[in-house]
């Protein structure tokens, strides 16, 4: 990697609880942590922004060290070039957009007309000129976020970090306010980092993805990748897959002594397979012995999925979960309730291996 862009190894020793993530980004690419609650994501966004002290590893901007523990390296979080966006925004109630915007300028010597200036500016930027005068109170959530996001970077800062920063509005607005913020992020020369439990945010806005489980990373990559091929229970779920482990040989993964996939690929070794709710079939009656991927399973519950039901189940004898998108028509067919023994099927064409 070049002395450009962001360096971190971020350590965080927390009693029972320990933050091992090793983060790396060229200036103008946004990189989103993902993960569940618990996973690590708010602390390594903390840790970067200088809120954590590390205990452990290093963080790296532009080549310039901002911390290293082990050398009792630790730059102060006001004179790192970090700007923050916050998840409840986090904006001055008594000042206005364009005070709010001047505040960071002004903390760095800036005159009161030049970081006007700048203000007036980036809120121009953001289509919030005739908000400039407006009390945080009197903006919407949109307008509340893309004022946050004006004041981040009126400082121009090398790392942009974003938390959670589409949770605070309404689903109403999140659609044109996401669309929004991808603009800024792909228009904005350094590094940005945003952390989010929501995939859609995840894969609208960033370039790259890392996924945390934890306190470590368990995958990294472009979102579409990673929804092609993911490599734990989390990611899978969060994508709408199934996903099973087994060992390959050819096209066939046998995932337990009663259980087996075949899918397209020849594969030997270690290996996943993975296929959507949508491709599975259930059947009453056992299907015909030379049928792919037949399955015993029992049913564990149901409940309305958009214009679809979702079916989950458990495979016998083995009881791994397993989850069914079925049609109206067959449920009505099948009249499952919890308990009922069935038969799944998936086709094989569906079913897509690769290497563990």
């Amino acid at each position: 990697m070049s002395a450009r862009g962001l360096d971190a190894h971020l350590v965080v020793d927390r009693g029972d609880f320990r933050l091992d993530v090793r983060l790396a980004a060229e200036p103008g690419e946004v990189v989103a942590l993902l993960g569940p609650n618990g996973a690590g994501k708010t602390t390594s966004l903390r840790a970067l922004a200088g809120l954590t002290a590390l205990t452990g590893g290093h963080l790296r901007l532009d080549g310039r060290e901002l911390e290293r523990p082990v050398e009792r390296v630790r730059i102060a979080p006001e004179h790192r070039p970090v700007g923050v966006v916050f998840q409840d925004y986090l904006l001055f109630p008594h000042l206005s957009a364009l005070d709010n915007v001047a505040f960071g300028p002004r903390c760095h010597g800036a005159s009161r007309a030049e970081a006007r200036g700048l203000a007036a500016g980036l809120l121009d930027r953001m289509g919030l000129a005739g908000h400039a005068h407006a009390k945080p109170r009197r903006l919407s959530g949109g307008q509340a976020q893309r004022v946050a996001l004006a004041r981040a970077l009126a400082t121009a800062p090398r790392l942009l970090l974003l938390d959670e920063p589409l949770a605070a509005l309404d689903a109403g607005a999140r659609l044109d306010v996401r669309a929004e913020l991808r603009r800024h992020l792909a228009a904005f020369e350094a590094v940005a980092v945003l952390v989010t439990h929501d995939p859609l945010d995840a894969m609208v806005l960033a370039d790259r993805l890392a996924v945390v489980e934890h306190g470590g990373i368990v995958q990294e990559g472009a979102p579409a990748e990673i929804a092609r091929h993911p490599r734990t229970d989390y990611i899978a779920r969060l994508v709408g897959l199934n996903l099973f482990r087994g060992e390959a040989d050819g096209a066939r993964v046998r995932i337990s002594p009663h259980l087996a996939l075949t899918g397209t690929a020849a594969l030997t070794g270690p290996a996943f397979a993975a296929f959507p709710p949508g491709a599975v079939t259930l059947h009453r009656e056992r299907p015909d012995p030379a049928t792919p991927n037949a399955w015993p399973v029992r049913v564990t519950g149901m409940e309305s999925h958009g214009a679809r039901f979702r079916i989950t189940l458990t495979t016998t004898p083995d009881d791994l979960p397993l989850t069914a998108d079925l049609p109206p028509p067959a449920v009505a067919d099948l009249s499952p309730g919890e308990g009922t023994a069935l038969w799944a099927t998936i086709p094989p064409p569906d079913t897509h291996t690769y290497p563990s």
